[in-house]
Parts: structure tokens; sequence; C-alpha cells
């Protein structure tokens, strides 16, 4: 009995489920029957007018300086460091000492040959005497003709003599002045690599590097599509104020800069070229090898149209921007410019006067009603 008891009480609370859920359905059957479908009203935006402004519009490239001049220090002899003149990183003039190898078998040399000249330019004007004499006694019949030709010979004999005696004078003294080795140009000398009673040989090791401080070069790359930009900028005559320098940490170089060469070829696998920069550097704050921004001009110069970058959308590469054109909005594709700050240069697709739709655009597509809102 109480089996049947609990089977008859579940059945009853289906029921009631079922009862339930079908008032439900029948009711909302009639709600939707009374009520008449929304119509979504037009999307509430932010809006701007489109205006110009003045914008000084740079293109920013990472750049190294590097010296305009700069040679490695090496010995053309052999021998022993016996001096060494300045210290290490000091700036220098064009010909000053630097570096003294061993001069001892240099100088003894040079002064061998300058007594081996002199010896033989005394043979020469010797043998020239006696040519002289025997061409007069011959004018005369006083000797035979073959007398003269040996003067004639021995004359020419002692004439390549004394040149051969110049020509290892003159390497003597080569030897002798290279002994001393100085520097090329003005500039400054980086660390020693050798010491007092080091021995060097030709071209090994190497003594040191000295490099020119003033102007400094500034090489930066660009891309290929920007070669002719550059070859019209260093055509037109002002320049100079057209390239800056700045710091790492932000702060510009005081001086101006202008193009002082261009690479001969593009690189066939990066496709770039090497744009190398001049710049005064008379308070030597530029140092080979800091690593610096070089700010160019572009064309984004002077009166130019401006939007809030947060108006524009990407779609597949390409920029657009929404206007409103008669309450609705309106799609317009753009070329993009410089950014400066929040704003962004728009180099086409606006023209200026337009109201510009900057907030809510993830609500809008072509054509959709718009409404600005109300202003805080």
């Amino acid at each position: 009995m109480s089996k049947v008891y609990k089977q008859m009480k579940s059945i009853n609370k289906i029921t009631n489920g079922l009862l339930l859920g079908l008032l439900a359905v029948v009711a909302m059957a009639c709600s939707s029957g009374n009520t008449s479908p929304r119509v979504p009203g037009p999307a509430v935006v932010s809006m701007i007018d489109v205006t110009r402004s003045e914008v000084t519009g740079v293109d920013t490239y990472p750049a190294t300086v590097v010296p305009v001049n700069e040679v490695e220090l090496r010995s053309q002899l052999s021998g022993y460091i016996t001096k060494i003149f300045v210290k290490d990183g000091a700036t220098v003039t064009k010909g000053q000492k630097l570096y003294e190898v061993d001069r001892t078998k240099y100088v003894a040399s040079y002064q061998q040959e300058k007594s081996n000249l002199a010896t033989a330019e005394a043979n020469l004007a010797r043998v020239e005497q006696d040519l002289k004499r025997y061409e007069a006694l011959y004018a005369k019949d006083a000797i035979a003709s073959q007398k003269v030709d040996y003067a004639k010979a021995d004359y020419k004999s002692a004439v390549a003599e004394v040149a051969a005696a110049k020509a290892r004078l003159s390497s003597s003294a080569n030897d002798l002045q290279y002994s001393v080795v100085k520097a090329p140009f003005a500039g400054s000398i980086g660390l020693h690599q050798v010491r007092e009673g080091t021995q060097v040989s030709p071209g090994q090791p190497l003594l040191n590097t000295i490099s020119s401080d003033d102007p400094m070069a500034v090489d930066f790359v660009i891309n290929e599509k920007e070669i002719p930009r550059f070859i019209r900028l260093k055509k037109e005559g002002q320049i100079d104020s057209l390239f800056r320098l700045a710091y790492t940490n932000g702060m510009q170089y005081p001086y101006q800069g202008r193009v002082l060469a261009m690479d001969r070829a593009v690189g066939r696998q990066t496709g770039t070229i090497t744009i190398r920069l001049s710049f005064p550097n008379p308070d030597r704050e530029l140092i080979p090898g800091m690593t610096m921004s070089v700010k160019v001009l572009n064309q984004d110069h002077g009166d130019q149209i401006t939007i809030p970058f947060k108006a524009v959308v990407e779609q597949m590469g390409e920029y657009f921007v929404y206007v409103e054109q008669e309450g609705k909005a309106n799609q317009l594709r753009i070329h993009l410019g410089t950014v400066v700050g929040d704003q962004v240069v728009v180099r086409d697709g606006l023209k200026g006067g337009e109201r510009l739709v900057v907030d809510g655009l993830q609500k809008l597509r072509q054509g959709a009603p718009i409404q600005a809102a109300t202003a805080k």
C-alpha cells in the first residue's frame, strides 16, 4: 500500500510541472502578441570637426657615430719601442710624435749611406775632370780616341753610382723617419696597445688607433624606397635644417647636420643603403661608437590635417575613419603620416571641415544612423 501511494505522489508532481510549463508558454505567447518589435535607435557617438594645425613632422632612424677619419697606427720597422710620447686617450695634432722604435741601427745606416754618397760624388767629380782633359787632348791629336772612350764610360759609371747612392740614402732616410710614428692628422688616440720595451715588426702588433674629432660623422640606414627623397635633400640648398641628432635619453644634440655621403650600392639581401651625415663636434660630445637617433624632417611639415589617432580604424592593413554625413556613418579610407603625440597627420582622404567620429567606433558600420553625444 505504501508503495502505491508513493507512485501516485510522483505522478502528481510530474503533472503539476507540465501544467506550469504550459501556462508559462501561453503567457509568453499572449505577451508577444500584444507588443511590437523594438526598433534600435541611432548609435550615440562623440564627434569633432576635422581641422588643420601646424606640424613639425620628423622621421626617426637609429644611428651610430663614426669618425670621418680613422687610422690604425702600426710600426713599419722592426725593433723595440723605446719611447711613448703621449698618454692614453690623448688629443694630438697632425705630425705630433707618438712612438719611437729603437733608432740606433737606422741612424748608423743613414750615416753610412751619406758617406757612400759623398764618395760617389767625389769619384764622379774626378772622372768628369779626366773626361774633359782627355777630350781636350784628343782635340789636339795628343791621345788616341780609345782613351777618350774609356773616360766617357768611367763618367757614365760614376753618374750611375751617384744615383744609386742617392737612392740608398733616401731609403735609409725613410727608415730613420719611420722609426718615429707620428699622428697623420689631428684627433684623439685610444689606449696604448704596447709599452716601452715591446718588440715590434712591420705591421705587428697594433700600436694604437687615432680618429678625428671635429667634424664627426653619423651613419644610419634607409630603405631603398627613400633614396629619391634623400638624393633630393642632398641637392637642396637648405638641408642643414633638416637633420637633427638626439641622445638615447631623448636630449637633443645642439648642432645641425648635413648629408656627407651616400653608400655606393643598395644591399642585395637587405634592400637598404647607408647615409652618412656630418655634424660639428667642437665640444667633443660625440664619441665614435655612440648610439644616437637621427631626426629628419619629412613632408608632414607646416599646415597639416591632424586627427586623434584613436579615431582611426585599421582593416586588412588599410586605415579608415567614420565621418557624419546626413546623420549616418560614412566610412572613408585615409593615408596616414607622422604621429605627433596622440594626433596623427592625414596625408590623403580628408579635406578639413568633416564631422569625425572619435568615440563609439565599435558600434558603427557603413550607413548606420548616428547621433552626437550630449557634451558633459
